[in-house]
């Protein structure tokens, strides 16, 4: 089996587009004013948005998207306006992560973890 994307909610799917390729996502089909898909920076993985009519009173989705050289990439979205919530930083479970959120308030974790992603020490 193999992920083919995911699928998040939006209020306004116009705006979304304008963040996501902020971040250097390519959209590549456009269906407005209800959906959108984006093919990711790297390799053929796609990522979607769909519109709703009100967002889930949780903590929101939280979406995480490795990134090979991560503080470079931080930088170069810190010049592009991008806001962050957190720096870069080394994590306890051995991944070195930045976080930002979307406009409908989805956590965007960029992240490297190398070889730790599939192999933790810890791993079964």
């Amino acid at each position: 089996m193999k992920l083919n994307q995911i699928t998040i909610p939006s209020l306004d799917v116009v705006k979304a587009i304008k963040f996501y390729e902020l971040l250097d996502f390519t959209l590549i089909v456009k269906s407005l004013p209800n959906y959108v898909r984006f093919i990711c920076p790297d390799g053929d993985n796609t990522f979607s948005i769909h519109k709703v009519e009100k967002l889930s009173n949780i903590d929101g989705i939280w979406i995480y998207f490795e990134c090979e050289n991560l503080d470079q990439q931080v930088k170069e979205l810190i010049t592009k306006g991008v806001i962050f919530e957190e720096l870069p930083v080394d994590q306890v479970w051995l991944w070195r992560e930045a976080r930002l959120r979307d406009l409908d308030n989805n956590l965007i974790i960029l992240y490297c973890a190398g070889d730790n992603r599939l192999n933790p020490p810890w791993k079964i």
